[in-house]
This record gives C-alpha cells, structure tokens and sequence, in this order.
C-alpha cells in the first residue's frame, strides 16, 4: 500500500490524500472530441483499480466528461467498494437529456437537482462525497447556485461543496450562502494565474482547500511532447493557443529547462513539476489513463524539494512565463 499523505481538504471535515487521480482522459472527450487521444476501457479500469492499492482513494470525474460515460466508468471501478473512495463530481456545462453538451452553461436551482441525480445514476451510488459547480452559469447568482447545492447537503446527496475556476470574489460569495470545502482550478508551473489574481491566497483565508488540476500542464510538463503533430489528430490540445505554432516551441524551451534540472536529480520532468505544486501546500489531481503513469505521479509525492529548488524552478519558469492562453477564444 501505498504511503501517500493525507490532508485536511477546507476546513469542514473531508480528508483526502495529497494526490488524487483526474479521469477525464479516461474516456472519449465532450461531443465526439477526444480530450488527449484515445482511451481504451481495460486499461482505464485497471488503473482505477491500482489507484486504490496505491492510496489515491480521491476520483475526479464529471457529468460533461464523454458526455455521462466517464462518471459510469467511475461507477463500474467503485462497485462494491464504494465507501473506499472519495468520489468527487461536477456539474454546470449544460448536457441535454440525448446526453450533449449544448454549449452553454446551467447553475439554475432546477438544473443543479437535475444533474445530481442524473450523476447519482451514473456513479450508481446514493452520495457523492465533493460535489462542484464545473463552472459559474453568466446567467444565474453563484448565490442561487450554491443554495441549490446545499439542500443536496442537507438532504445527505452530497457531503461537500465545491466551485471550479472562479474568481476570489465569486468564491467569497458563495461562500457566504454555505461553506465551499473545495476550489478546483487549474494549477501548475505553467500556469500561477492563482497567484497573479489573489485566488490562492483566497482560498486560505477563507479555510477551503485548493485541488490543481492539470498540475503537468496538460501533460506538456511531461517533456514526452516534442513537436504539435505528437498530438493524435483528434487530441482538444491541438485547438489550445498555448500548444499552436510559435507558441509551442516558446514553450518547450521552458520544459527542456524543467527536464535539465530533472535529470540532475535522477527523476522525470513530470514528477519535478508535480513536487512544485505538491510543495505549495495544494491537492493535485494528475490525470492518467496508464497504470504506468499513475505509479511515477504516486512517487512524486515523496519527492521533497529543498528552497534551493524552489528559487530554481521559479527562476525556470517564473509566473508568466508561458506563452499563449490556456483556452481558445470564447471558451
């Protein structure tokens, strides 16, 4: 077994191990589009069911992801052993009922009751241990939202409540109509935008934990990426600013760099920059389809970087540093 930490995750009573495991890439994409190549079910089973045996009990998942089928996919790995799992979910991208993404968003009260069951279907399980608002609906307050949700809590559907990607002013709001157990944003060496708009720094004053997802920056810290056609013809990074033409190689300067100071140290990049985000006191969701991959995450936890590190990858890559924006127009 594994000997991951475990932390308090906010300040409302979940404890969940430093590292969990993101499942989006474990199924096709949004509406046909792959999130990072192809999946293949066995596999993806297998490694949910090595995440257990290896102590990362924290699954990732969401309604949006396939649609439906990551959440099901889910369900099929926690079958039988479901209370050996902190299975956290999100909601909020609209999915119609022939089970699209229709391109818009929904946080209205009706819609925050109707997904939750739908999830409780598909997970095939009556609680969901951390559920979030995937993204903040333009048209509806976070507050009608969050109180939607907290009803769920009050009714046992739901333990915990979480947000994804907003601001420290929304979060603070939110907060205030019930307690948020967990922010959920996108962190990494690639991307401290957290850092730049005071949303770290929120989360800590407010008591709510902080879970980085894409901690390797959509696998590109990896350094296994070397030009744009290593991405399947199908791959949603293809259409990101931050993996296009000039861009790209401005990029890979920087993971060159990262993989240098790696290899003095006799691991990977990707576990180099996994220790970074691990070393500012946050939950990481590293995402995997591989068992293979899945093992060298679990070990960067041990890793411990000294202040000597830190200065040095932050001189690597300082905030900022990346070039291109993490999503394309509009998104």
């Amino acid at each position: 077994m594994s000997t991951l930490k475990k932390v308090a995750l906010g300040s409302q009573g979940l404890e969940v191990p430093v590292e969990g495991l993101g499942c989006m890439g474990m199924t096709s994409g949004v509406n046909g589009m792959s999130v990072y190549g192809e999946a293949d079910e066995a596999e993806s089973l297998a490694t949910l069911h090595r995440a257990l045996e290896l102590g990362v009990t924290m699954l990732d998942t969401a309604d949006l992801y396939g649609p439906m089928y990551n959440e099901r996919l889910v369900g099929k790995a926690i079958a039988g052993k479901r209370d050996q799992f902190i299975v956290a979910t999100k909601f909020g991208f609209e999915v119609d009922d022939q089970e699209q993404w229709t391109g818009g968003y929904n946080g209205r009260p009706e819609y925050v009751r109707k997904s939750v069951e739908r999830s409780l279907r598909n997970l095939g399980t009556d609680y969901i241990d951390l559920y979030y608002l995937h993204r903040v609906d333009p048209n509806t307050p976070v507050e009608d939202s969050v109180g939607a949700m907290s009803r769920l809590v009050e009714e046992g559907k739901v333990r915990y409540l979480g947000l994804s990607e907003v601001s420290a002013d929304v979060l603070r709001r939110a907060h205030q109509v019930h307690p948020i157990t967990a922010l959920e944003t996108e962190y990494s060496l690639f991307d401290r935008k957290v850092e730049e708009e005071g949303i770290l720094q929120a989360t800590r004053d407010l008591g709510i934990g902080f879970v980085a997802y894409s901690p390797l920056g959509r696998g590109f810290l990896s350094g296994d990426i070397k030009t744009p056609d290593d991405f399947e013809a199908n791959d949603s990074r293809r259409f990101f600013p931050r993996y296009q033409g000039e861009n790209f190689y401005k990029n890979i300067t920087l993971v060159e760099k990262l993989k240098t100071m790696a290899d003095t140290k006799h691991i990977t990049a990707a576990q180099l920059a996994l220790a970074w985000v691990l070393a500012q006191d946050v939950v990481v969701i590293p995402g995997t389809k591989r068992r293979k991959y899945l093992e060298a995450n679990v070990a960067a936890a041990s890793i411990i970087l000294s202040p000597s590190d830190l200065a040095e990858l932050d001189a690597i890559m300082p905030v900022g540093s990346a070039a291109g924006a993490a999503y394309p127009a509009g998104f």
